[in-house]
């Protein structure tokens, strides 16, 4: 598989910064970065990566049916997820959901017909002290209201 060198350079540094032996402990920033510029991790990536680090295709599997910020299938340029885990959920975490899901027109795990747009409820991104809790790509957002939910969707609506 052919990367960008960008990409290239970053794979060898995680590569060298680990002790011989350890390179395992690449995969999953491996898997992010290459997911970032594949748009998905592929079977083609998944090969790669385990090639690179020293394990079989079915380890790096494991790993990736684990993690939900992992996807075999293309999510949307802007890629919501909303939590609903209990601390979350106790401050309307379900209602933002709910709301996401009705102004994009689309339900979990899903991506809006334009590519713009995927949905995703998770059950937690680590941010219980500041309820409800989005992240949208790799940016996080705390204290979400209904209000500032339809704003950020509204703005990255403006950036197409």
């Amino acid at each position: 598989m052919t990367f960008s060198p960008q990409l290239e350079a970053r794979f060898d540094k995680l590569l060298k910064s680990y002790p011989p032996g350890r390179q395992r402990s690449a995969m999953i920033p491996m898997l992010l970065y290459g997911q970032d510029e594949v748009g998905s991790v592929t079977d083609e990536l998944i090969e790669e990566v385990a090639t690179r680090i020293g394990v079989t295709p079915l380890q790096v599997n494991e790993v990736l049916s684990y993690y939900s910020m992992l996807h075999k299938k293309p999510m949307g340029k802007y890629h919501v997820q909303v939590c609903t885990n209990i601390s979350c959920l106790l401050h309307d975490g379900d209602v933002l959901y709910e709301r996401a899901s009705k102004k994009l027109g689309i339900g979990h795990k899903q991506v809006t017909a334009d590519g713009q747009f995927s949905l995703e409820e998770v059950e937690c991104i680590g941010a219980c002290s500041w309820a409800p809790a989005i992240q949208i790509n790799y940016d996080f957002h705390h204290y979400v209201t209904p209000e500032q939910l339809d704003q950020m969707i509204d703005g990255l609506r403006k950036k197409q």
